[in-house]
């Protein structure tokens, strides 16, 4: 059974929790650059498939029935076949963690999934006033809890969750060579096969922190629009993101992705995940 140490109520109601008691993750923003709505001009990879399309995509449903059945069953067939593999490598890492610090071995975190509301993404991004309708208030993607194997002491997560620097002395010996091997990352496999995550996608993100980056993240909101992802292009060309230039730099990356979402880009992004695994590439 999973152990938690965080946030144990339902991912929904824990929504109302987060939204209310905002964190502040980025330094604060000057009033000139708030009103930028230029994102960081970045050049595709070599590597990426670039696709021509008729009209930008807005989100999953602009994915054709063939894409979206094929890159579920990628997902499941990958998250599968890895499953194999990770099983023996949690156990020994479990084991390592239990040994070496107090506290559960796995770490249970709520994280906002995709939004296939659209009017509700438009709303969101034009429209910041409440509304008189449940269902029509302001809720980011859908909630859900994120498996990772814990990192950090259990301490570090008894005020909530923050941002992790270099060096963070929060992090345990053992932590710190699963975050640097993407070890940690393994349990979200079954995130996947449940249909929260996909193999490739943008990051989830906190609830806690939704409603800030949004106000300093230009078109923060549109990467809702795709599942979130185990890797990513931003993952593996961007490495952590912890201050608004990175934030802004992985968000274009992640709305390059969803303009350029196949199969055959999935699989590349796989591929190259695993130079960054081995490299250790934005771990902190």
């Amino acid at each position: 059974m999973l152990e938690t140490h965080h946030n144990s109520q339902a991912p929904e109601a824990a929504v109302c929790v987060a939204l209310a008691g905002k964190r502040e993750r980025l330094p604060p923003v000057p009033e000139g650059d708030l009103l930028s709505s230029e994102l960081a001009e970045l050049q595709p990879p070599a590597w990426l498939r670039r696709l021509d399309l008729e009209r930008p995509r807005t989100g999953l449903r602009c994915l054709s029935r063939k894409t979206r059945l094929l890159k579920r069953c990628l997902d499941i067939g990958v998250a599968l076949g890895l499953s194999v593999i990770a099983v023996p490598i949690v156990i020994v890492a479990a084991i390592a963690i239990k040994l070496t610090s107090k506290g559960p071995v796995f770490f249970t975190q709520t994280r906002v999934g995709l939004n296939s509301r659209v009017s509700q993404r438009r709303q969101l991004r034009t429209d910041s006033r409440p509304s008189t309708c449940r269902r029509k208030e302001p809720a980011y993607g859908r909630p859900f809890k994120i498996y990772k194997l814990r990192t950090m002491t259990v301490a570090a997560a008894q005020h909530g969750p923050s941002q992790a620097t270099s060096g963070d002395r929060r992090v345990t010996l053992v932590g710190r060579f699963l975050r640097q091997m993407r070890i940690d990352e393994l349990p979200q496999l079954v995130n996947v096969l449940r249909g929260e995550m996909s193999m490739v996608g943008p990051r989830p993100e906190c609830i806690e922190y939704m409603e800030e980056l949004s106000e300093k993240v230009p078109r923060y909101l549109e990467r809702l629009g795709l599942k979130p992802g185990l890797t990513g292009i931003a993952q593996i060309e961007a490495g952590y993101a912890n201050d608004l230039t990175s934030y802004r730099r992985k968000i274009a990356f992640d709305l390059m992705y969803l303009q350029n979402c196949s199969v055959w880009n999935d699989i590349k992004i796989m591929l190259r995940t695993v130079r960054v695994v081995f490299t250790g590439f934005g771990a902190l």
